[in-house]
């Protein structure tokens, strides 16, 4: 898995690229959790390329709800592929996570 973060203007955006699962979830915690640091308004989890998440992923996913919540800090999530988009789904995660299908929709007001 490959994962940058970038900010502008008080929101970061960490970007991962590969599959998202027990062997990576790690790497990408960590990445979110100095992404969060950074930000100041909004936190953006772009999952655009992200071809597979398991449990271990969307546990990530929430852990990083949780503290964006506790920073007071808004927390976005691009899902761009269907099968990802299911994880939320059939979790109701999209019901409480704001989801968008582009980095550019995450980046709006």
């Amino acid at each position: 898995m490959n994962i940058t973060t970038s900010q502008t203007n008080g929101v970061v955006v960490v970007a991962a690229d590969g599959e998202l699962d027990i062997v990576t979830a790690g790497q990408l915690d960590t990445e979110l959790v100095a992404g969060l640091e950074q930000a100041s308004l909004r936190l953006v989890l772009d999952l655009s390329a992200v071809s597979f998440m398991d449990s271990t992923g969307l546990g990530t996913v929430v852990k990083a709800l949780k503290r964006c919540r506790e920073k007071d800090v808004e927390f976005r999530v691009v899902v761009a592929t269907e099968r990802v988009r299911k994880v939320f789904d059939i979790t109701g995660l999209n019901t409480l996570i704001s989801l968008t299908e582009s980095l550019e929709g995450a980046l709006g007001a």
